[in-house]
């Protein structure tokens, strides 16, 4: 397991956010203008790339356009440049997948084409026990297989071994090339505050030698990361208890106040963001009063997305559809709506993605093989 390094004096390497705005640091945050979209938002469309899938967790685009997407349960699945869809076979044995915790996020190097690796967060099993890991891989030039080649390249995060609840786990790439891994607290109320323990965080990698910091904590569930194009900021989105799913902005040695601590017990009455606790961040968006579940966030990023041109977009799994926030150069919100084409029309969103070719990558997670891997765009 590579050595744990607690980030309290900061890294050389550390990705640098711009400052937040007062809003984004504990003032007040403007209200949406409105739940729908813009007037001069573009028309989407939106194909069907895959299908028959069990519960799609993440999907990433290679450099010659194919697509790789995994499944929760165990799978990994390759969508070609010309459309065809095959299995990419894969050692999948040692999978820990029960209840929310199984194979999950999934991103390609930045190097992929020079090595041909790509990198997994999935539940292990190991002995009589269990954890999560980041498994590195390396895949076929034809797509047919993938080998591992670091086995774990990070070990040892923790699991809920009887239920799998909150394991996380989104795998990003900062601008610097540091492997960004949220994790999930495993519903124990003491880990998201203690600097020690891997659960409840975001962590910052070294994807080379699996050199491990703890970047921030105080998190619950995190569920989606996105490195903001020509900032380097980091987002994330994550679940709250029965209120406030949040997407904030992440600093380094940043605490988001999640202290679900109760006397040995997890206590989820607690705020999401607690103000009692000092420098806790609040953060950029919350959902209010009830949950929607959002999951996974991307950046759209492109004059062909007109209107929708920078926005951040977060999958909705409970109340099934896609969130947009408009934010500003400090990450402070500026309008948030639904994108309409998705709205209710395909289930539980799990994970969106822009990918190299521009488009927009969405998973759903409804279960049962009826899920479906889709590519969204602007209509000409």
């Amino acid at each position: 397991m590579a050595a744990v390094l607690v980030l309290l004096g900061g890294c050389t390497n550390d990705p640098q956010p711009a400052a937040p705005s007062a809003s984004a640091t504990g003032g007040t945050r403007p209200p949406p203008t409105s739940p729908a979209a813009p007037e001069t938002a573009p028309a989407l469309d939106v194909t069907v790339v895959a299908e028959g899938l069990d519960h799609p967790w993440d999907v990433a685009q290679a450099p010659d356009g194919t697509l790789l997407v995994d499944e929760r349960p165990g799978g990994l699945t390759a969508v070609l440049p010309d459309g065809s869809v095959q299995e990419v076979r894969a050692d999948f044995g040692d999978l820990f997948a029960v209840g929310e915790t199984g194979l999950m996020g999934l991103v390609m190097d930045p190097g992929f084409d020079g090595n041909r690796r790509f990198y997994t967060c999935q539940g292990v099993r190991d002995g009589d026990g269990a954890s999560i890991a980041v498994v590195a891989w390396t895949a076929a030039r034809d797509w047919n297989s993938a080998e591992r080649v670091a086995d774990p390249l990070i070990g040892g995060i923790p699991v809920n071994e009887r239920s799998g609840r909150h394991g996380g786990c989104r795998l990003r790439f900062d601008t610097q090339g540091n492997l960004l891994i949220g994790t999930g607290d495993n519903a124990v109320g003491t880990h998201p505050q203690d600097p020690r323990s891997w659960a409840g965080k975001v962590l910052l990698a070294d994807p080379a030698t699996g050199e491990v910091a703890v970047w921030t904590l105080g998190h619950r569930n995190v569920q989606g990361l996105a490195v903001r194009p020509g900032s380097g900021q980091v987002f994330s989105a994550e679940h709250g208890p029965d209120r406030d799913d949040e997407v904030n902005l992440l600093r380094p040695r940043g605490n988001y106040g999640w202290d679900p601590d109760g006397g040995g017990g997890y206590d989820e009455s607690v705020p999401m963001t607690d103000p009692a606790i000092a420098g806790a961040i609040p953060a950029v968006w919350s959902s209010g009063d009830s949950t929607i579940a959002v999951s996974g966030a991307t950046f759209l990023d492109g004059e062909q997305w007109g209107a929708y041109d920078g926005l951040l977009l977060v999958g909705v799994l409970k109340d099934q559809g896609v969130l947009a926030l408009r934010l500003d150069d400090a990450g402070a919100l500026q309008e948030e709506f639904r994108l309409p084409e998705l709205e209710g029309a395909y289930g539980r969103i799990r994970s969106v993605l822009q990918g190299t070719d521009g488009a927009l990558y969405v998973t759903t997670d409804n279960g049962g093989d009826e899920d479906r891997l889709l590519r969204v765009t602007p209509r000409r």
